[in-house]
C-alpha cells in the first residue's frame, strides 16, 4: 500500500496541471487582495453612514469558492486524466486490487487538498487582517483568529469536500469535461436554479447546494436553515454519494 501511495503522489505533483491549479489560486489570492485594498480604501474615504452599509473585506468571499472548482477540477483530473490518455490499463495492472487503487487515489487527493485548502484559507484570513487593520466591523470580518476559527475550519473541510467530489465525480463519469460540467452544475447552476423555487422551497433546496453549507457549518448565520450538524451530514452525504458512485464503476466496469 506504501508503493501504491507513493505512486500516487508522484502523479499528483508531477503532472503539469496540478502547477496550473496552483498558479490559478495564487491568482485568484491576489485578486482577493486587490479588492479587499480597494473597499478598505473607500471605507477610508466614506461617511459614516455609509460606512455602516459596507460589507466585509474579507478575501475569502472571492477566493474560497474560485478555490473549491479549482481543487475539485485537481480532484477530476487525477483520474480523468489517466482514462483520457489510457494510463489507466497500465495502473490497474500494476494494482490489480481496485479497492487498494481507489483507496490510495482518494487519501492522496484528500491529503493534498487538506494542504492546498488549509494554506489558502489561512492566507486569505492573513491578507484580509493585514489589509484592514484594526478598523472595525463591518469592513472587517473577525474581532480575533479565535472568532475567525471555526470558517477557516469549515471552508477547509468545504474545499477537500470538493476535491473528493471531483474525484469520485471522475470514476463515475471517466471523462473530464463531464466532470468540469457537473461540477460547475453544482457550484454555479443549482444554486441558482434553486433560488427561483416558489416559497419556502427555495431557502430550503438552496440550503443544502454546496457553496452554502460551509457558512451554516461554521454557524456563521444563527437564523440559517441548517444547523452546524445538518450541515455536516450534508456535506458527509454529497462526500458518500459521489465516492460511491465512482467506486461501483470503478469495482464493475472495464477499464
Amino acid at each position: 500500500m506504501t508503493d501504491v501511495l507513493n505512486s500516487e503522489w508522484l502523479k499528483l505533483r508531477s503532472v503539469r496541471s496540478t502547477t496550473y491549479i496552483l498558479v490559478a489560486i495564487a491568482a485568484c489570492l491576489l485578486g482577493g487582495a486587490l479588492v479587499s485594498f480597494l473597499m478598505t480604501a473607500d471605507w477610508d474615504t466614506s461617511p459614516p453612514d455609509v460606512q455602516q452599509q459596507f460589507g466585509s473585506a474579507d478575501p475569502s468571499m472571492m477566493v474560497v469558492p474560485f478555490t473549491q472548482f479549482c481543487l475539485g477540477v485537481l480532484g477530476a483530473l487525477a483520474i480523468t486524466s489517466e482514462y483520457g490518455s489510457g494510463m489507466i490499463r497500465t495502473a490497474l495492472v500494476s494494482v490489480p486490487q481496485r479497492k487498494a487503487y481507489l483507496l490510495a487515489k482518494t487519501v492522496v487527493v484528500a491529503g493534498a487538498s487538506l494542504l492546498i485548502g488549509l494554506a489558502t484559507v489561512l492566507l486569505a484570513y492573513q491578507t484580509g487582517e493585514l489589509i484592514t487593520g484594526d478598523r472595525p466591523e463591518p469592513i472587517s470580518a473577525y474581532d480575533s483568529f479565535t472568532d475567525a476559527l471555526p470558517t477557516l475550519l469549515a471552508n477547509t473541510a468545504s474545499l477537500v469536500l470538493l476535491a473528493l467530489l471531483g474525484l469520485g465525480l471522475g470514476f463515475l463519469l471517466r471523462s473530464t469535461a463531464g466532470a468540469l460540467v457537473s461540477l460547475c452544475a453544482l457550484l454555479f447552476v443549482l444554486p441558482t436554479l434553486a433560488l427561483v423555487l416558489p416559497s419556502p422551497w427555495n431557502e430550503r433546496v438552496y440550503s443544502v447546494m454546496l457553496p452554502v453549507l460551509a457558512p451554516q457549518l461554521a454557524a456563521e448565520s444563527p437564523g440559517a436553515p441548517l444547523s452546524p450538524a445538518a450541515a455536516g451530514l450534508a456535506m458527509l452525504a454529497y462526500l458518500a454519494l459521489a465516492l460511491g458512485a465512482g467506486s461501483i464503476a470503478l469495482l464493475r466496469r472495464d477499464a
